[in-house]
């Protein structure tokens, strides 16, 4: 009993003398004038190097970032070489396979807001080729996993990041169309407007990462990269996902680490608490300002796979939830065209589905459609032009 009492007079300490906690950084307005945020790397190989350059956003904002789009972005060389990245758009600078010499070090500089910013010199770092992705399947789901290693034992810190590519379909297939030149009137899609099957792109949003310092050889096995649910759309039809690995310095490596405690682990007083981030990029003209990111520099290796649903066992599917209406236009005008209003179908948002012909003739009674479009058309959550990259099984 006394010991059930003390519990919960400690419980009641605990939470009694908690006080609402108000930021420093919101009284004082300072997260409001926007901390420098980059994120990319310099790739030295044959791949393009991307910089994203943003501001961070008051605490609260339905923003998670504001892009800097007028900025000059450089990547400098210690031997004396410059060369210049254009602006994309939404805060992106992107230039072509740059080609560096590995026997070089790199940096960024950026020019914005009448200030300068600069990274430190780093060493170029060429990411190993992957050796493979695999997948297991376990009663919940799919667990994939990325293999590599450097036989030379010099790359030690991995980082990975991966794209997914999957099918999708809508839950009817919609063979026509409603078009209003030179009048309202529904006619057959073309093969290219077939609406019915998508493919949706989903990337990696944490920070993924692997190190072998603790071990005998460079091996990272079996590393997990994602996981799947079962019964995921993901895997309903065929999933790919393309897995990009680079190698890190031990001080990029311990950047990211603690970029991810930061941000994945902070659930609880017996997690691991925030820690300051150091990155190496500082503001050359405000040395008191402070700067969010890492700049690395290096080649990128990357390895696809392809998960067919066949491939997997189980993977239900779950009810449909759209429900199909018949619409009919029985009155027709001289030129066949129906006198029922069309477009007060078509702009309640609804789509039509398919024609209702009665047999054995070929005059069309009316229309089936859908209340709500996505259950028709799959371009609202993806596109129906199939990637470049993709091969079908």
């Amino acid at each position: 009993m006394r010991k059930a009492i003390f519990i919960s007079l400690i419980i009641l300490l605990w939470f009694g003398c908690k006080k609402p906690y108000l930021s420093p950084a919101v009284s004082s307005g300072t997260a409001a004038s926007g901390f420098l945020v980059v994120e990319g790397s310099i790739n030295t190989g044959a791949d393009s190097t991307i910089i994203r350059v943003s501001r961070t956003v008051p605490l609260g904002s339905d923003k998670r970032s504001e892009p800097v789009s007028d900025a000059t972005v450089m990547v400098e060389s210690d031997a004396g070489g410059s060369y210049g990245l254009p602006s994309y758009g939404n805060g992106y600078y992107k230039t072509v396979a740059l080609n560096l010499s590995p026997s070089n070090k790199y940096r960024l500089t950026i020019t914005t807001g009448g200030k300068e910013y600069a990274s430190d010199f780093v060493p170029v770092k060429n990411s190993p080729p992957i050796d493979s992705i695999t997948y297991r399947l376990d009663n919940t789901g799919v667990k994939l996993y990325v293999n590599t290693h450097d036989p030379a034992n010099k790359t030690t810190y991995y980082k990975w990041s991966y794209i997914e590519t999957y099918i999708i379909h809508a839950d009817y297939v919609s063979t026509v169309k409603l078009v209003h030149v030179p009048f309202d009137t529904v006619v057959l899609r073309s093969l290219d407007e077939y609406v019915y099957q998508c493919w949706k792109n989903d990337s990696s949003v944490n920070v993924i990462l692997g190190s072998s310092a603790k071990l005998k050889e460079d091996v990272i096995s079996q590393s997990q990269l994602t996981y799947v649910n079962t019964g995921d759309e993901k895997m309903r039809t065929r999933y790919s996902i393309l897995v990009k690995q680079d190698a890190l310095t031990a001080d990029g490596f311990n950047y990211w680490q603690n970029l991810k405690k930061n941000t994945e682990q902070l659930g609880s007083v017996f997690d691991a608490q925030p820690s300051e981030l150091q990155g190496n990029i500082h503001c050359t003209t405000n040395a008191s300002e402070p700067v969010i990111g890492f700049i690395s520099a290096g080649s990128t290796s990357q390895l696809r796979l392809y998960v067919d649903n066949s491939e997997l066992p189980t993977w239900p599917v779950p009810a449909d939830e759209c429900a199909e209406k018949g619409y009919l236009f029985h009155d027709h005008d001289s030129a066949g065209r129906p006198t029922t209003p069309v477009r007060d179908f078509i702009y309640t948002g609804e789509i039509f589905v398919t024609g209702v012909i009665q047999p054995p003739g070929s005059v069309i009674l009316g229309y089936t459609g859908v209340e709500d479009r996505a259950c028709a058309d799959c371009t609202l959550r993806g596109s129906n032009k199939k990637p470049s990259f993709w091969i079908d099984r």
